[in-house]
């Protein structure tokens, strides 16, 4: 099994491109079953979350041709409506395929994607949408059967909570459907409106986009067509985890292929934190503070401070001058970095969904153990800063979201190295 040695305490220097977004390319790959002619999508991140979606759409019977960055998805003769549960287990965006196959073939069985490291993310809110929506929902034998023999309806559909899976799935469910879909508290995410407005290319009409209230108009039954290529937009959680790496270590480094808008909330809270920035189009570089104050951040949906970078900013508070605090509002189970983060010398202290980030004066290496895709990265920045040598195990994390991660840190002067036990 690979682990990642880090020598920390070294700065960094120099520039690097962020990659496509990993959580906007899964919808897109998804979205492509809603069409009979091929779709081409480029800058995909080279990451194994992206090659295990393309091989569900594979085994449903899609042609692919996919190098590094860019992959042409044929769904012309898609032969099953079945996602397995062998790659859905692996996975939970696999459950992304549901609304696109439900509304291009009106049936299909997708296996539940059960809990996850962070929580138990339940999709109850993605089945009461397509409910609303006409279908049929069962569940049989640990897979949802969903079936709308004569096609799914125009409705309203009310989200109880924001939810972005679930209105990714809603807005591809009506794309195909007959009349008018209207979306209550959609997800407002970056990621949900490139899908948008990649569907409006193929042929649905979607109002709103960006919004809380979507209105999508569906082709009533006839397949969207993509006549040119989507390119998928930067990768907003790598942008960030590179500024904390930079921060944390007091080093100015610059990164291209940027949407600093996607970023502001994090830019917001390094600003706090002493931190500035010079920006010019999709260029930032950040200039690192005098001295890393502490700060408090509350998680929220887009355009609050996204819950994928919690850690992330956890790990540079680590080392501020002052006490941060820390609340995490959208998963249970989204602090299990906090033990591994104090083995590196770190003072956290946890009540409930609150966390009390102490100041040290250092960090010191150790051997830390990742337990999710974004707790894996917070213990590769930490372990940059930290006096010695961090040994970072199950990083297969961390090939799920970041596209050659130790790579891109190397070039801009870290010590860091893959080793397999």
């Amino acid at each position: 099994m690979d682990y990642l040695e880090i020598e920390g305490g070294h700065k960094l220097s120099g520039e690097i491109s962020i990659s496509g977004a990993k959580n906007a390319a899964l919808p897109l790959i998804a979205a492509a079953l809603l069409s009979n002619k091929p779709v081409t999508l480029t800058n995909l991140p080279n990451v194994v979350d992206i090659r295990t979606l393309l091989k569900l759409l594979e085994m449903l019977g899609a042609k692919i041709s996919h190098n590094d960055t860019t992959a042409v998805i044929d769904c012309s003769n898609i032969s099953s409506t079945k996602a397995v549960y062998e790659i859905v287990s692996k996975m939970r965006a696999s459950i992304l395929v549901l609304g696109p196959l439900l509304s291009r073939f009106h049936e299909c069985s997708v296996s539940l994607p059960g809990g996850c490291a962070i929580g138990q993310r339940p999709i109850d809110l993605h089945l009461k949408a397509i409910e609303t929506l006409g279908a049929s929902v069962n569940l049989e034998q640990g897979y949802v059967v969903a079936k709308a023999p004569k096609g799914l309806k125009g409705d309203k559909i009310i989200f109880d909570k924001i939810t972005v899976g679930g209105t990714e799935n809603a807005v591809m469910a009506a794309a195909m459907a007959q009349g008018v879909t209207e979306i209550i508290n959609a997800a407002k995410e970056p990621e949900v409106v490139q899908l948008c407005q990649m569907l409006n290319m193929g042929g649905a009409k979607i109002e709103g986009i960006g919004s809380s209230k979507l209105k999508i108009y569906g082709t009533g039954g006839k397949p969207l067509e993509f006549k040119e290529p989507i390119r998928v937009i930067p990768d907003r959680i790598e942008a960030g985890t590179y500024l904390c790496a930079g921060a944390i270590t007091y080093s100015k480094i610059s990164l291209n292929n940027v949407n600093v808008e996607h970023i502001q909330a994090v830019l917001d809270k390094l600003e706090a934190m002493g931190c500035s920035f010079d920006i010019k189009n999709d260029k930032i570089t950040l200039l690192p503070a005098k001295e890393l104050k502490g700060v408090n951040v509350v998680t929220a949906e887009y355009p609050g401070f996204p819950t994928d970078m919690q850690a992330q900013i956890m790990a540079v508070a680590t080392i501020a001058n002052s006490e941060s605090l820390i609340e995490e509002r959208l998963f249970e189970n989204r602090f299990m970095h906090v033990s591994e983060l104090n083995r590196l010398g770190a003072d956290i202290w946890l009540k409930g969904n609150i966390a009390a980030v102490k100041p040290v004066k250092e960090l010191k290496g150790a051997d830390v153990m990742a337990t999710d895709l974004r707790a894996s990265s917070a213990l590769v920045i930490a372990a940059l800063a930290a006096k010695g040598i961090t040994r970072v195990r199950r990083i297969y994390h961390l090939d799920r979201g970041y596209d050659r991660l130790e790579e891109k840190l190397s070039s801009l002067g870290a010590k860091i190295e893959r080793k397999k036990e």
